[in-house]
């Protein structure tokens, strides 16, 4: 039993590295393509396929669908993420999961400082063709919403499917986290204030950083060097 448990774990770490490998490509011919213009009819025919053909300033769709847009893209700002992380971690740290506790926060925040050195190494301005309906005050690549909600959202379904011996509440969680994380990316195109591409490269540089946490984490508690898994 031990030595096939080592195996599991060896296992889930080469698809942890592989599929954080496949992420960081994927961005990179994101990013690449972004540098040199090459995506610029992409963007603007999504970002313009989703306006009122007879006033682009518009949003296709009645009234309250760009109000439930704006509802669902504040779910992957950084106010909110803040407090769903500070409140994720207290209560690790009270549960006495030290070590999970700070990888929730290191994640998370790591994630905002990889983002604001990509946005300042990019200096990609917003989409300008287009009446955007909710404020912005930094730069459009890689979105910030996109890459921290899947950091923040991935990393919480992480910890819930340790909880869980249930196949199926695991895989809900992940969906779940996968879900919401879309939701929010695609808001932003929806709203005008982010190219398709901005968020394409926030998905990807964002599960890519929250795999490769999870992945450190995971060989720790293998190790014994941190506590056990669980978090309930």
């Amino acid at each position: 039993m031990p030595d096939q448990a080592a195996k599991s774990h060896k296992t889930s770490a080469l698809i942890s590295i592989v599929a954080t490998a496949c992420l960081l490509f994927a961005f990179g011919l994101i990013a690449q393509n972004v540098a040199k213009g090459k995506s610029s009819a992409f963007d603007q025919g999504i970002i313009l396929a989703l306006r009122d053909p007879g006033n682009p300033s518009a949003p296709i769709g009645p009234a309250w669908v760009q109000e439930a847009a704006r509802d669902i893209t504040s779910l992957g700002s950084i106010v909110v993420l803040t407090i769903i992380t500070f409140a994720v971690s207290g209560y690790l740290f009270l549960a006495r999961k030290f070590s999970t506790a700070w990888l929730m926060l290191v994640a998370v925040f790591g994630g905002i400082a990889l983002n604001e050195l990509l946005k300042l190494a990019f200096t990609r301005p917003r989409p300008d063709f287009v009446y955007q309906a909710v404020r912005v005050f930094t730069s459009s690549f890689p979105s910030g919403h996109a890459e921290l909600s899947a950091i923040t959202y991935l990393t919480i379904a992480a910890l819930l499917t340790q909880s869980q011996s249930s196949f199926r509440i695991a895989l809900y969680f992940t969906v779940l986290a996968a879900l919401l994380t879309i939701l929010i990316g695609v808001s932003r195109i929806y709203l005008g204030v982010h190219y398709p591409t901005d968020v394409l490269g926030g998905w990807c540089i964002g599960a890519a950083w929250a795999i490769a946490c999870w992945t450190l984490m995971t060989r720790l508690q293998h190790r014994g060097q941190v506590e056990p898994s669980s978090v309930v």
